[in-house]
């Protein structure tokens, strides 16, 4: 064997033991920056609790990520642990100088315990072990994680067990106070099965068992009872404003305005805007009944008898404007009573209320992601987008019309120049705020298919 490969071999040997001689150091910094990891996810989205229902307000498919998020990364501590206390087992932590911080990390935290005095470096892991040991401490007998319960107990024990055999940098000893008591021996045990195959087994024996039956039968006719509850109350909802308005108007307000207008001989026109029309619609037929003479299709008519044409016409535009502003009149009551009678049924169907709220939440979150990024799409679309200016000009037109309000178009533009506009911001914090976490699938197909 000739030199060059000789010392090639040496060099090969040479790095094989300093990799062997860093695994407790390389173990024990994995584990960590798992627990800096689960940590970022609490403070970024779980307001610094731990990662359950209770510490944010999510929907199942979001915190079944966050939950396997967390998994993965207390697996990941609960394997790096073994192994820094296996291998710790076999080697004394040597004193090397000349390791440099990772990129990106700041040079007191995460200096490599290496890098130390023997005090300081006890110091260190100490510290990180303290950390993870806090980390983990969270997610014990929890019982909205139990899938996860058996594992962070038994890294909970690798941990423990770690820090009680440091030296504490106060003392330089091992701290006695930390082994008694710490750990719950039945907290030990870790499944051998996978996750999944114990839900498979556990859907199995729901299934095999002679009630399962009754509960299917149970959750059906729950959810059918929910359904008719909240379609009645929908009809409900729409059914009796619309009665209400059309009753009230044509049996209660619609006589006492009427009564009233003809008493004090109310003006025919209720704003310039029907005046107006009605007298573009009078010139119309007069320069009409003109045309129809000059070409042959109406016999000539004298001064008088045209005057009288015109006066006949004139008496049913009257009647018939006059009819539309008593019922501007009638509709601002009629619309008022109907809005109180809406008002009644919000306030004395609160049960309702919650069923109709859940039975819209079964039915939103039960739609794919393509169906709620469409609908997401068509509303955005029809009411903020390229077109909607022109819906909401209609839209106002035609309310203003209704209640007998003078159309005024710089408050018609105004409008459409700040509400979309609103309407569009609140749409996107909706999204961002809600949606994403709720249903963050359907936020990612709905940008692709915006773009």
């Amino acid at each position: 064997m000739n030199t060059s490969a000789w010392n090639r071999i040496v060099k090969y040997l040479y790095r094989a033991n300093q990799w062997y001689r860093e695994t407790p150091d390389r173990a024990l910094e994995q584990a960590y920056d798992a627990a800096l990891a689960i940590k970022a996810i609490e403070d970024e989205h779980f307001g610094g609790q731990g990662i359950s229902e209770r510490s944010g307000d999510y929907g199942h498919s979001t915190l079944s990520y966050f939950k396997s998020e967390l998994q993965k990364y207390l697996k990941v501590i609960q394997t790096r642990m073994v192994e820094f206390n296996a291998s710790r087992s076999f080697l004394e932590l040597p004193d090397r100088v000349g390791a440099k911080p990772k990129a990106g990390q700041s040079a007191e935290r995460h200096r490599h315990p290496l890098d130390l005095n023997s005090k300081d470096r006890a110091s260190l892991v100490f510290e990180k072990l303290e950390f993870i040991d806090g980390i983990i401490d969270k997610y014990i007998n929890n019982s909205k994680s139990t899938a996860i319960v058996p594992l962070v107990s038994s890294v909970n024990v690798q941990v423990k067990s770690t820090s009680s055999s440091q030296p504490h940098p106060n003392n330089g000893s091992a701290n006695s106070n930390q082994t008694n008591g710490e750990v719950d021996t039945s907290s030990e045990e870790v499944n051998l099965l996978p996750r999944s195959l114990l839900g498979t087994l556990n859907r199995i024996t729901k299934e095999l068992d002679p009630e399962a039956e009754k509960d299917v039968l149970k959750n059906f006719r729950n959810s059918k009872v929910k359904t008719v509850i909240s379609l009645r109350f929908i009809l409900l909802l729409i059914l009796v404003p619309l009665l209400t308005n059309q009753i009230s108007k044509n049996f209660i307000v619609g006589p006492v305005v009427d009564h009233f207008r003809v008493k004090q001989n109310a003006p025919v026109f209720i704003n310039i805007d029907l005046a107006e029309e009605a007298f573009k619609e009078l010139e119309r037929f007069e320069q009409q009944l003109k045309f129809e003479t000059l070409i042959g299709r109406a016999p000539s008519l004298s001064s008088e008898e045209t005057e009288k044409k015109i006066a006949e016409k004139a008496v049913e535009i009257a009647e018939e404007y006059t009819s539309e502003s008593g019922g501007a009149i009638k509709n601002i009551f009629a619309d008022l009573i109907s809005f109180i009678a809406f008002g009644a049924i919000l306030v004395n169907n609160n049960k309702e209320i919650e069923i109709l709220k859940s039975f819209m939440d079964d039915v939103v979150y039960g739609l794919s992601d393509s169906a709620k990024a469409f609908i997401i799409i068509l509303f955005t679309d029809v009411f903020v987008g390229f077109h909607s200016p022109h819906g909401w000009e209609i839209i106002l037109e035609g309310v203003s019309r209704h209640l007998g309000i003078p159309e005024n178009r710089q408050f018609i533009f105004l409008f459409i120049a700040t509400f979309p506009v609103i309407l569009d911001t609140v749409f996107k914090y909706w999204i961002f705020r809600y949606l994403n976490r709720s249903s963050p699938s359907a936020v990612a197909t709905y940008k692709n298919m915006n773009e």
